[in-house]
């Protein structure tokens, strides 16, 4: 048994050909990728952004009730980890910095061996102790470390999503005819800043003057304008065209090894990201449009069986856990779990001996409404004005880019058994302290959420999946809401998240 999963961060599905065909993306690769897979129609992200979305996939359970941003846990009970126990290797190539600073501990200590390729975003790699040339002039961010690691990269090739693709065909070679693993190829690309080569940029022209690839998480304002934002998405496209190229050399030595014979691949993302849709730049501050969490999901199965096929069922991201384990046969170790798992098996949708396992998918970002989908609706549930009461669990403290627990007023943190599942105490805190602390922070790069957050939505996706026309209809909220909080209690969400969003009234 052989399975590789490929994950994109930041990839909006509308880029897709196969989400898209009118995507004015050049991606052969990702085209050609789906063409020898079943693709999902309905597949939805669980917690956002980057190590929640992980931890989902990891653990099989939703993130963003309980925490945000933060470390495997103590008392997580992760895939790869039950793949050990079945005797299955599992190998990890990335260039994900992130799994390597606060707030990402554990993730990559899953796996039998790693590899990491540096350089991405704001990893503090490239060491000069003069500063580097700041643009003059500049629409949206610029960042030292930054300008500093992209001095580094002279072709393609040089830089890290490239890396870590090539890495990826390269340990297929090393372990030509090996069986019983499992290859997870994490890039970080498309992800801002949206930088790449010429070659790449001159596939997508305009007449943009200055610098722009690295987009603020606001509402767009004087300096997004119509020529800037044309010239951010040309800018993804053309990472992800970059990115495109170097996932076909993995495909090359797949195709060289007739891989495609037995193996099992799983190509996704982690969220997607706005791009000048419902004038806004960046995530994370608002609401989870379907840009943000609509994302894609091909599987490939062995002999090219089903390829071409497309389900439409609603599925996410936390589904990959169980489907993983039991691709593998590790039933017995499945059922080890001490806690409730919450992902469904994809294979009866893979195998055609069910039309769904699921019939709701619940999504978000810590803190910020919660939102539902049953493939045709979705509802983004807003939390009473004062979003309280709040509370972060967890046993490690740290979050992007901190320690937590320092500065906070008495009472603020306490521990216990606030998560009866854990099997163990944990710390609770008030999220409203952590944010007065780290107010500043945001208020100096610019970050505040969205006043729109304060506002539920209801959508009609099948007629208006770009959510631009909410539906009035008070039944059907009805309807959605009393879903909403019956599948937050099949969760195991805290108690206090029906009182801050204003649901306790629907409880039985």
């Amino acid at each position: 048994m052989k399975t590789i999963l490929i994950l994109m961060d930041t990839l909006q599905r509308k880029m897709i050909h196969a989400y898209n065909p009118g995507s004015e993306a050049i991606t052969p690769n990702i085209d050609r990728l789906a063409a020898r897979s079943v693709v999902f129609d309905q597949h939805y992200i669980g917690s956002a952004p980057c190590m929640p979305a992980r931890r989902d996939i990891l653990t099989g359970r939703l993130n963003f009730l309980e925490r945000n941003w933060g470390s495997v846990e103590p008392f997580d009970v992760t895939f790869p980890a039950l793949l050990r126990q079945r005797g299955v290797f599992s190998h990890m190539v990335t260039d994900h910095y992130h799994y390597t600073e606060l707030g990402g501990e554990g993730y990559l200590q899953q796996y039998n061996t790693w590899e990491l390729f540096r350089g991405q975003e704001s990893d503090p790699w490239a060491s000069r102790v003069r500063d580097p040339e700041m643009p003059a002039e500049f629409t949206g961010r610029v960042n030292r470390q930054n300008l500093l690691n992209r001095a580094q990269y002279h072709t393609d090739a040089d830089y890290p999503t490239p890396k870590t693709f090539a890495a990826a065909a390269q340990w297929l070679r090393d372990n030509e005819g090996a069986d019983n693993f499992f290859l997870q190829v994490e890039v970080f690309d498309p992800h801002e800043p949206f930088e790449t080569t010429e070659e790449f940029k001159k596939l997508y022209p305009d007449g943009f003057k200055g610098l722009y690839d690295w987009p603020r998480y606001a509402e767009m304002g004087e300096q997004e304008t119509p020529e800037a934002i044309r010239h951010l998405r040309n800018l993804y496209m053309a990472t992800l065209t970059m990115a495109d190229k170097w996932l076909g050399k993995l495909l090359d030595e797949m195709d060289r090894q007739s891989l495609w014979e037995d193996t099992l691949v799983i190509f996704t993302s982690d969220h997607g990201h706005m791009l000048g849709e419902h004038h806004r730049t960046g995530k994370n501050l608002f609401h989870a449009w379907n840009e943000m969490a609509q994302i894609p999901l091909f599987v490939h199965l062995p002999g090219d069986e089903r390829a071409g096929e497309r389900i439409n069922a609603v599925t996410q991201n936390i589904d990959l856990f169980p489907t993983v384990l039991q691709w593998f046969g590790a039933e017995k170790e499945l059922e080890s779990v001490p806690y409730p798992v919450h992902g469904r098996n994809l294979l009866p949708l893979l195998k055609g001996e069910t039309e769904k396992v699921r019939d709701y998918a619940l999504y978000g970002w810590f803190g910020q409404p919660v939102n539902i989908t049953d493939g045709q609706y979705t509802y983004f549930r807003a939390a009473v004005p004062e979003n309280a009461p709040l509370y972060w669990y967890g046993s490690i403290l740290t979050t992007f880019p901190r320690y937590l627990g320092k500065g906070l007023p008495d009472g603020a943190l306490t521990a216990g058994d606030y998560l009866p599942w854990a099997g163990m105490p944990v710390y609770r805190i008030d999220q409203a302290a952590v944010n007065r602390l780290a107010a500043p922070v945001m208020a100096k790069m610019g970050m505040k959420p969205d006043p729109d957050l304060q506002t539920s939505r209801l959508f009609d996706i099948r007629t208006d999946n770009d959510q631009l026309h909410p539906v009035a209809d008070p039944g059907l909220e009805e309807k959605m809401v009393e879903a909403l909080v019956e599948t937050m209690q099949a969760h195991g969400a805290p108690q206090e998240q029906y009182a801050r969003l204003g649901l306790e009234g629907y409880l039985r």
